[in-house]
């Protein structure tokens, strides 16, 4: 859908919801962004694909969330909520950069 590449919003609610639907698997995780990838334009959204895998959600000036607490507009699976240990961020790292 064309929409899709020229509004960031419903960039960030696509991103998000192949996230969740992905679950705790960082494999799927990776294998939705990278079909992804060639529908959506992540070079023009490249700061809120950033935003989202970093802070599970669009961040506004001054890195407010803006989610509005609706859970269906942000993820837990990003670095923010991942365990606090060297193996759980580099694994994010891979999925990032993948």
């Amino acid at each position: 859908d064309e929409k899709e590449k020229f509004e960031p919003t419903v960039f960030r609610d696509t991103i998000v919801q192949g996230l969740n639907e992905a679950g705790n698997d960082l494999e799927a995780i990776a294998k939705f962004l990278d079909a992804t990838g060639s529908r959506l334009d992540y070079r023009r959204y490249a700061d809120t694909l950033f935003d989202i895998l970093v802070a599970g959600s669009m961040l506004a000036p001054g890195g407010t969330r803006i989610d509005d607490n609706d859970k269906t507009k942000m993820t837990s699976h990003c670095v923010f909520f991942a365990d606090e240990d060297h193996d759980a961020i580099r694994n994010y790292a891979q999925v990032s950069k993948d």
